[in-house]
């Protein structure tokens, strides 16, 4: 069985004893195959709690948790409508209100909580967790109000990341024994990051919310898989040519449509791609296959499948 668990990158760091166990390879003898995939976190796996996704809808597979289910023939439908994909766009980890302001909606202990207290976890089932995106949202948007100090940012993501690991390790202790775990992007190359001006504010919001997380799972190699979204879309930004993307700048999203509301969180009347459809993208970006992000923030159905077909392939690698 491999054992590379927690990829982020760690070269170094798998060198001390505490690592060792959660580094080194091998052949896969039997692939694993889940009975069932469950999928808890915010907007970057919301497959359609209130109808729509963050992306553009378009009826496709189009968020990469739904991509990961299909490689097994599986699908994933939302919690509301009796499924097991629990995401829910705005969602924090443990905070309260959400990236949006809103008391409503659940986190992801809550969405851990509500499934646990109908349901099970086995060796059969696949558990998919992509969640920090809305915590990085919220905070990072405290600071660009002047409502909190640079300082209290990083505090609160850092102990958002740490309070993954707590949920994580929760499911692993109810019988979870193959979790996916995708932490936010570098939201320094989002084009909120672009039109803000504040790329490097964002970056180290994202790295340390995904560092903190690591740290405080570096015990679960056994259980956990950490599928890297910050190294991901750092390879996307970075060569888009590499993966047939048109786009030249960072602020070339798909949508235009606007909400007068809080939105995904980076400001009232902002594009939400929530309410985004093929009808509602603009002028020179009609062929959104070859753009990278819908809004602000979230990624196109082309970028949730690249991501999607990543994680696939680190799943597989593992499994």
């Amino acid at each position: 069985m491999a054992t590379q668990w927690l990829r982020r990158g760690w070269l170094a760091a798998c060198a001390s004893a505490l690592l060792l166990a959660s580094c080194g390879g091998g052949d896969i003898v039997d692939p694993f195959t889940p009975s069932r995939i469950v999928a808890f976190g915010d907007a970057m796996g919301d497959v359609g709690q209130n109808g729509a996704r963050y992306t553009v809808n378009d009826g496709t597979i189009n968020v990469w948790t739904e991509y990961v289910a299909a490689q097994y023939g599986l699908t994933l439908e939302p919690s509301s409508s009796g499924g097991f994909g629990y995401a829910t766009g705005n969602a924090r980890v443990l905070a309260k209100p959400d990236a949006a302001g809103s008391n409503a909606t659940p986190t992801v202990k809550e969405q851990i909580d509500a499934f646990l207290a109908t349901g099970t976890l086995s060796d059969e089932d696949m558990i998919l967790v992509s969640a920090g995106t809305s915590d990085v949202i919220a905070e990072v948007q405290a600071v660009l109000t002047d409502a909190q100090t640079e300082e209290q940012m990083l505090a609160a993501v850092e102990k958002a990341g740490r309070d993954l690991g707590t949920q994580v390790r929760r499911l692993v202790d109810a019988g979870a024994e193959h979790v996916i775990v995708a932490g936010p992007y570098n939201l320094g190359r989002s084009p909120w990051a672009f039109e803000t001006g504040r790329a490097d504010l964002l970056e180290r919001a994202s790295t340390r919310f995904n560092q903190q997380f690591l740290v405080s799972v570096v015990d679960l190699g056994q259980s956990v898989l950490y599928v890297d979204a910050a190294l991901f879309f750092n390879l996307v930004t970075g060569s888009p040519q590499s993966y047939d993307l048109a786009e030249t700048a960072p602020s070339a999203y798909v949508c235009t449509s606007v909400d007068p509301g809080p939105g995904i969180g980076t400001g009232a009347g902002e594009v939400n791609s929530n309410l985004c459809t093929p009808g509602t993208l603009a002028a020179g970006r009609e062929q959104y296959t070859f753009f990278l992000f819908a809004d602000r923030v979230y990624p196109t159905p082309r970028g949730h499948q690249l991501f999607g077909d990543y994680a696939s392939g680190r799943i597989k690698e593992r499994f």
